[in-house]
């Protein structure tokens, strides 16, 4: 483990503790079963370019979100068969136009090693959306491309494409839907897209990103940006809409909110989801790590943060496992 890790200090963790009030701060839903008997953990890769990565300053990543680098494609794959081998798996989000590319057989190779392959939208687009050229910057630059369509055709065509291209292309069954962007309060205001989502077959949904103090840019975190994401984690548990639809919401801290947005060394990214998995194996609850190897394979080249959440998972022995979302979905009360 990273000397970095074993300096926790028990204070700081207590605080995080301490901030979320331990197991009370839970919602209603998740407290009306009785406690998992294990925690669940799930490693979450978006694939999808992220803007300034490779290099600060790259932004046409916005208009080719699919087009995916050779660096990226590789560091996908060398993840996935780290956590492989250490009994896990690694829940992937595709977009659609990653399809296009001339050579999808790495994809198909992660899904016959396990690996679920879930939607993430064929463009990226916004699925909150109210115009069709507020889904995407490549519609706002091309904007012929949507002519005559509502936000809502072009959000349902954008997530039908994505499973076509996936089952057409490489073989591929869709596992579960991840929105682009993650919203802090998930699809709580939107049932017209949770009922598109079960539409369209969907049964869960990975759409909440919890609200959570991340510090000032380029400064070390504090104490209390560490203690308030892992207080955060009582709120990125899953639960169940009115509809029917489960959310599996993404766990704070991600990789491009702690590098892209807050220019944070890996050390404190290793911390702070040390600190938070800690939580979630001390309270039997899940913790959906949320990453984008686009962003890592900069950002953490040696594999660091996977390999830190297998030992995390591993030391816990009987206490956790590293699970897919789907599998998570299954155990939601409701």
């Amino acid at each position: 483990m990273d000397p970095i890790l074993q300096n926790v200090s028990r204070r700081e963790f207590l605080a995080g503790s301490a901030a979320i009030g331990i197991a009370s701060g839970l919602t209603a839903k998740t407290c009306q079963a009785e406690e998992p008997q294990k925690a669940q953990i799930a490693i979450t890769f978006d694939l999808e370019m992220s803007r300034h990565y490779p290099q600060r300053g790259m932004t046409n990543w916005d208009y080719e979100k699919g087009n995916l680098d050779e660096a990226t494609k590789r560091y996908a794959v060398e993840a996935a068969k780290i956590v492989r081998d250490r009994g896990g798996v690694i829940h992937f989000f595709c977009v659609g136009r990653v399809l296009e590319q001339p050579d999808v057989e790495w994809l198909r190779e992660l899904s016959e090693a396990g690996h679920p392959i879930g939607n993430h939208t064929y463009d990226h687009v916004n699925v909150l959306a109210n115009s069709p050229t507020e889904t995407q910057f490549r519609f706002q630059r091309s904007p012929w491309l949507v002519a005559g369509k509502t936000a809502a055709e072009v959000i349902r065509e954008n997530i039908r494409l994505t499973d076509v291209a996936l089952q057409q292309r490489a073989k591929i069954t869709s596992n579960g839907f991840r929105t682009p962007g993650g919203f802090s309060n998930g699809l709580a205001d939107r049932q017209d897209i949770q009922e598109m989502l079960l539409e369209l077959g969907f049964k869960w949904v990975s759409s909440k990103y919890p609200a959570h103090k991340s510090g000032e840019p380029k400064q070390d975190p504090t104490p209390d940006v560490y203690a308030d994401i892992v207080r955060a984690q009582a709120d990125a548990q899953p639960f169940h809409y009115p509809s029917g639809l489960v959310e599996i919401p993404m766990s704070p801290i991600s990789d491009v909110s702690a590098f892209r947005t807050n220019f944070w060394k890996l050390d404190y990214f290793l911390k702070a989801t040390q600190m938070s998995i800690t939580w979630a194996i001390e309270h039997a609850a899940v913790f959906d790590f949320l990453c984008h190897p686009s962003c890592l394979v900069v950002e953490d080249k040696h594999f660091a943060i996977v390999k830190q959440i297998c030992d995390l998972v591993e030391q816990a022995k009987d206490r956790a496992e590293i699970v897919s979302l789907d599998k998570i979905a299954h155990r939601v009360p409701r």
